[in-house]
């Protein structure tokens, strides 16, 4: 393990670990957390995501923990943090879509996963973005920063860095019109709870809006 200071931050660093975002909640139990430390490992055994899913974690990606001191949950923070990724992204010339909620898509492939969770007055944002490998999924579809330019990933990590400090705490009304410039299906047609509905967006508590299909139809019919 590495201990540095990058941008304000203290950066931990490993090898291969189970998970950067189980270490920050074990050092959070033990009383050990401190404000914006970043825990970042070369490779993950027991990587997840949102609903514990999986995140096949090899080595030459970016995994990273940022956490975080709070005084209250903020349950907009999600669309802050995909703004960042996207920002970063956009940073090295790539063009990204955000699919509600938080994931990053380039040309319709995933590239980036966001975790946020909470434990005690902390706040710990797990980001993984695909860098020099993507794994192969059957429900979705993969892809990786160096199919487009070659970076690394401290390239990666510091630019990230810059774009959380700037979204984080940002006003949510600029979060959400950022959020909405890049967000995909916007006024199309998806289905949302086993219903047929068109996606307006964020409205100004972060929900998701929609225009649900019998209403739609039901104005046809009128």
């Amino acid at each position: 393990m590495e201990r540095t200071k990058l941008d304000g931050y203290k950066l931990m660093s490993f090898g291969k670990i189970s998970s950067t975002q189980d270490l920050a909640l074990d050092l959070i139990a033990r009383n050990e957390a401190s404000n914006k430390t970043v825990i970042i490992a070369e490779s993950q055994t027991a990587g997840r995501g949102r609903y514990k899913r999986k995140w096949v974690s090899n080595s030459g990606n970016l995994y990273a923990s940022f956490i975080y001191k709070i005084s209250e949950r903020n349950p907009r923070l999600s669309y802050a943090i995909a703004v960042a990724v996207a920002e970063t992204m956009i940073h090295f010339g790539i063009t990204p879509q955000i699919k509600w909620p938080n994931d990053v898509l380039i040309d319709g492939k995933k590239i980036s996963g966001i975790l946020i969770e909470y434990a005690g007055c902390f706040v710990i944002i797990g980001v993984g973005i695909n860098i020099k490998t993507c794994p192969k999924q059957n429900e979705y579809k993969t892809t990786k920063i160096n199919d487009y330019t070659n970076v690394s990933v401290q390239d990666v990590l510091t630019v990230l860095i810059k774009k959380i400090n700037k979204w984080r705490d940002a006003d949510f009304s600029v979060i959400r019109e950022r959020w909405m410039d890049m967000a995909m299906g916007i006024n199309k047609t998806i289905k949302y709870q086993g219903k047929v509905a068109e996606l307006m967006g964020l409205n100004e508590s972060g929900g998701i809006g929609f225009a649900l299909w019998f209403k739609v139809y039901f104005n046809i019919r009128r």
